[in-house]
């Protein structure tokens, strides 16, 4: 999977792109999450309270729940406000 990180999360985290290979275990994007919050602090921290993440898989907006396959990329971005 190819996961891509905006705005905040891309300064908390320290880079903007990662692989992550699709192993067992990650079926969904809470799945994801969790393994990622595990690679390291900063991880950990940009991605712990996901009501303040947007998530969108191959452009498309989802939920936690939503079922991931191999190839997918994954997008994690605060929310966009307006003024």
């Amino acid at each position: 999977m190819h996961i891509r990180y905006f705005a905040w999360l891309r300064e908390h985290i320290g880079h903007a792109t990662e692989k992550v290979e699709a192993a067992a275990g990650l079926a969904s994007v809470a799945d994801l999450v969790a393994h990622l919050r595990g690679t390291s602090p900063r991880h950990d921290t940009a991605l712990a309270d996901m009501t303040r993440v947007r998530v969108a898989v191959n452009y498309e907006y989802v939920g936690l729940n939503h079922r991931l396959k191999a190839g997918d990329e994954v997008a994690f971005f605060p929310p966009v406000t307006g003024g």
